[in-house]
């Protein structure tokens, strides 16, 4: 794994530190949100780390990087162990907090690809246990060696291998068999979008999959279904019937979510929703509505919309 330089002297100055730990931040981030789900407990997370490494002894330290992940990781971990129980009596079905995170540009970029933050796989990162969880997304995603992955985690590298490997095959199991290039992607929810504007019940209808399902997430704040919504007419039917009482007050977005093409929903102005799907290249076949306010207050501070 390529490394930043790290400081070695006792008598680097704030502004070294800062830079070093600035030069680093959106990865940082990058692991503390795919660990947690959460921009907020990420950023919180993110901030715990820069906290002790202002206080650390950096003399000490012979890699910033690998210290700075280490300590972000381990934070997370503890971290996604109470955030568990906590969403254990969550209100109805709890998903992963949207972030507005554009597709891929730079190679280090592209290497942490946009479907290794997708709502959806960071869905499917909720089964794993938080080491292993851990151990998946330092290794695969982030290309952090075997060896910094057992000392980051206390583990042997044997250990950490098979962390890993179980890890892949359970995500394998539940991951879409079918990866739909972006460019299909967009086009299909270009015009589905189309579609909800217009209020044209029919092209809606014949947009969504006939086992398609709906998932959404209110977190008690506002109302939502307690369980997912099977079905495609149903589905389209929910849709329409949005259309029909909000009429002109509605408007649909095209926005980059998650490093995929998504949907927001706006009614008189305020942002009501944002949705991701799941397309087979011809229909959609699974629809991610998270409507909790307090998971929507970054995304409507970035659209103007609060």
């Amino acid at each position: 794994m390529k490394t930043a330089a790290s400081p070695t002297s006792s008598h680097e100055s704030l502004d070294d530190a800062t830079g070093t730990f600035d030069a680093l931040r959106a990865r940082l981030q990058g692991i503390a949100y795919r660990m947690l789900s959460s921009v907020a407990e990420a950023e919180d997370v993110v901030q715990d780390a820069w906290l002790r490494w202002y206080g650390a002894d950096r003399a000490k330290i012979d890699n910033g990087e690998a210290w700075l992940v280490a300590v972000t990781t381990r934070l997370s971990i503890d971290r996604l162990r109470a955030l568990k129980a906590q969403r254990e009596h969550y209100a109805g079905i709890w998903l992963p907090e949207p972030q507005a995170i554009d597709a891929p540009h730079t190679p280090e970029q592209i290497r942490e690809r946009a479907d290794d933050i997708s709502v959806a796989f960071l869905l499917l990162l909720e089964r794993l246990t938080p080491e292993a969880r851990a151990a998946f997304l330092l290794r695969e995603v982030f290309d952090v060696d075997y060896d910094e992955v057992a000392s980051t985690l206390g583990k042997t590298e044997t250990a950490c291998r098979q962390l890993v490997s179980r890890a892949k095959i359970q995500l394998r199991e539940s991951r879409p068999r079918l990866s739909v290039p972006r460019e299909i992607h967009l086009r299909l929810l270009t015009k589905f979008a189309e579609a909800l504007q217009k209020g044209d019940f029919a092209e809606i209808h014949s947009m969504i999959a006939d086992d398609a399902t709906l998932v959404g997430d209110g977190g008690g704040r506002v109302p939502s279904f307690p369980k997912p919504m099977e079905g495609g007419r149903r589905i389209a039917q929910l849709f329409y019937a949005a259309r029909l009482r909000f009429k002109d007050e509605l408007r649909i977005e095209l926005a980059v979510l998650n490093g995929q093409w998504a949907l927001l929903r706006f009614i008189e102005g305020k942002l009501e929703s944002a949705q991701s799907y799941e397309t087979d290249g011809e229909r959609i076949v699974r629809i991610h509505v998270q409507r909790n306010p307090d998971k929507l207050l970054r995304l409507a501070a970035a659209f103007g919309a609060c």
